[in-house]
């Protein structure tokens, strides 16, 4: 039996209840996928997950991958490697393809919740193989007519990619990487260097991978400057090939040199990648042009979104399957007896227990609805832009929630599956026999790559926050006050919880923004940044109070008219909604009182007194 329990009841719920995608399935551009269309998707894609993805996930008896550093090579477990090339194969890749190669427009929201599915199931897997499609997108959108056809070799040929961007000694700033790109008179460019961390930089999944690389240029006037600005972009293939057939040719010189031993997702292999050590390794520039940070974040961005999803998938497979052990495991006697004869009760009975498993049960709900309303967003996007337009206010809202999606999504799930969902298995929990032992160990890395929290805090405020004013994070306080304003009068404790928090959000950007200070006025800059991941955290914590809320009213005024099978759903919305109000977002002025008492004292005190 499969480990994974998906959630596709929440899922639609999310989907054509509170965010009313009804409205956008079947029209321009989405003129193929109608709301039956896309519970059909939904449902092949939760069939092919549970019964086929997930199969490979447990790693207790799995070969592990395998280095042999005389070759270079890297070879993966072959049950896992079996696995993965059914995936690649599947077809379920085209739903992120560019409809200009797919020949078919998908709407983000649809394309996300099939992502949750495939990442809840195995997320070793899909992790690293679903960027293969934003890397195609970059090079047809980004690249000369030569890279456009390498992005249709990919998807013809089933090549894997990789983002290479991390170096031994740069780590997370990404601005001090010193591997070099230099040019060559047939204008290829030969890399030279070392980098770390790169997922999938080398397997035995499929004949040839094309790694995005950031390097350095040298010798080239206005270029190959310092920091993040000198950077470019470049098109490595780990084999040359033909680029009209795609026929294999000789090795290239970029191999791996070092496998690292992770905490989780063993499957995946993550290497150590050197550049232009024994022979030259030759690639191109990304469009002929050099604005390698800027092409780069255009899958930054992506890769972003899709840590915050596997976290929060996650939490939702974990969360199921401890409901479903607290529904079955019977142990001790309830606190009150209302009949002598009463014995052991399933532990759900328990109100401890209970209170453990709505904490997991509105965070995995808050997140997803957190994540599908940052993707309605790209819905408004991509509808503007075949309108030949840019909906800005849209595109200014996902850019502001993805730190938030990234952040907030990965510590959240780290967090609840260690402290909540582990702990309803007491010492089982810890055994292999149960999959929430490998949900912990998988998750916590979705807090560290694609840039830790910290990163994502200071991301947040001063690249999105203060940038414009705080104008994006207002609009949608103001969409907050709404709710608040015009919600359900047996809501009203919620919602005035709700408005509470709303007030305390609004207050710590206040705080931090006058802080912040000035280009010309940053000495208070320090005291500001030791808040932006507690602000970070709190806005999470209020944007999916916010959107449980509206789902809970929704659902209240549907119980009493719901099919008998829906409305314990319905019920269970409402609750989660208020519980979230009185147990979470009620806890946010404590956190503006907090920021208000923020010192310098952090910053003052020496290395020693840590």
């Amino acid at each position: 039996m499969s480990h994974y329990r998906s959630n596709l009841r929440d899922i639609r719920f999310d989907l054509f209840e509170l965010l009313g995608r009804d409205t956008v399935y079947g029209t321009s551009p989405y003129g193929d996928f109608t709301t039956d269309a896309a519970a059909t998707v939904l449902d092949e894609a939760e069939r092919y997950a549970a019964n086929r993805l997930a199969l490979s996930f447990s790693d207790v008896d799995r070969a592990p991958v395998t280095f042999d550093a005389a070759t270079h090579s890297v070879r993966l477990p072959e049950g896992y490697r079996a696995s993965a090339a059914d995936y690649l194969s599947s077809g379920w890749l085209d739903l992120d393809l560019p409809e200009a190669i797919s020949g078919q427009a998908v709407p983000p929201t649809l394309r996300w919740c099939v992502t949750e599915l495939m990442l809840g199931a195995n997320a070793a897997i899909p992790q690293g193989i679903n960027v293969i499609p934003q890397v195609v997108r970059l090079l047809h959108q980004e690249g000369n007519a030569v890279q456009r056809r390498v992005a249709e070799l990919i998807t013809e040929r089933q090549w894997m990619v990789t983002m290479v961007l991390t170096e031994p000694d740069a780590g997370s700033d990404v601005g001090a990487a010193r591997t070099r790109a230099v040019p060559q008179p047939d204008g290829t460019w030969h890399l030279e260097g070392v980098k770390r961390f790169i997922t999938y930089g080398d397997h035995d999944l499929t004949e040839n991978i094309v790694h995005m690389v950031l390097a350095r240029p040298v010798g080239v006037d206005g270029a190959g400057g310092p920091g993040t600005a000198g950077l470019s972009l470049f098109v490595v293939p780990k084999v040359h090939f033909d680029p009209e057939s795609g026929e294999l040719g000789e090795r290239n010189g970029v191999h791996a040199t070092g496998l690292e031993h992770k905490l989780g997702i063993t499957g995946s292999p993550t290497c150590e990648m050197t550049f232009g050590a024994d022979q030259p390794a030759v690639g191109w520039l990304l469009g002929d042009r050099h604005a390698g940070i800027q092409q780069m974040f255009e899958i930054i961005k992506h890769v972003r979104m899709l840590v915050g999803v596997k976290g929060m998938a996650t939490l939702s497979t974990g969360y199921l399957n401890a409901r479903d052990y607290a529904v079955n495991r019977v142990q001790g006697q309830p606190l009150v007896r209302t009949d002598a004869a009463v014995g052991a009760v399933p532990i759900i009975d328990h109100p401890d227990v209970r209170r453990s498993l709505m904490t997991q049960k509105a965070y995995a709900e808050g997140m997803r609805a957190l994540i599908l309303y940052a993707a309605s967003q790209q819905d408004r996007i991509e509808v503007s832009r075949a309108q030949g337009t840019l909906d800005a206010e849209a595109d200014a809202c996902h850019q502001l929630l993805l730190p938030v999606i990234k952040g907030f999504c990965s510590e959240t799930a780290w967090r609840i599956l260690g402290q909540e969902s582990l702990q309803i298995f007491g010492g089982s929990g810890y055994l292999k026999d149960y999959p929430l032992e490998q949900y912990v160990r998988d998750t916590k890395v979705d807090t560290l790559y694609e840039g830790t929290t910290g990163i994502q805090g200071l991301d947040l405020f001063s690249r999105k926050i203060v940038r414009d004013r705080g104008a994006t994070l207002e609009r949608l306080l103001a969409e907050m006050d709404k709710t608040v304003d015009d919600g359900d009068d047996s809501f009203a404790t919620e919602r005035a919880l709700l408005r509470e928090g709303i007030e305390a959000v609004r207050g710590m950007c206040t705080i931090l923004t006058d802080r912040w200070g000035t280009t010309d006025h940053k000495d208070q800059r320090p005291l500001a940044a030791q808040d932006t991941t507690p602000l970070l955290l709190q806005l999470g914590n209020l944007i999916c109070g916010w959107l449980l809320l509206r789902s809970a009213q929704i659902a209240q005024l549907r119980i009493s008219t719901a099919e008998p099978a829906d409305r314990d759903f319905y019920a269970g919305k409402a609750a989660t909604g208020r519980w979230f109000a009185r147990h979470v977002v009620a806890t946010l002025p404590a956190q503006l009182i907090s920021v208000q008492h923020t010192s310098d004292e952090l910053i003052q005190i020496p290395h020693t007194a840590f």
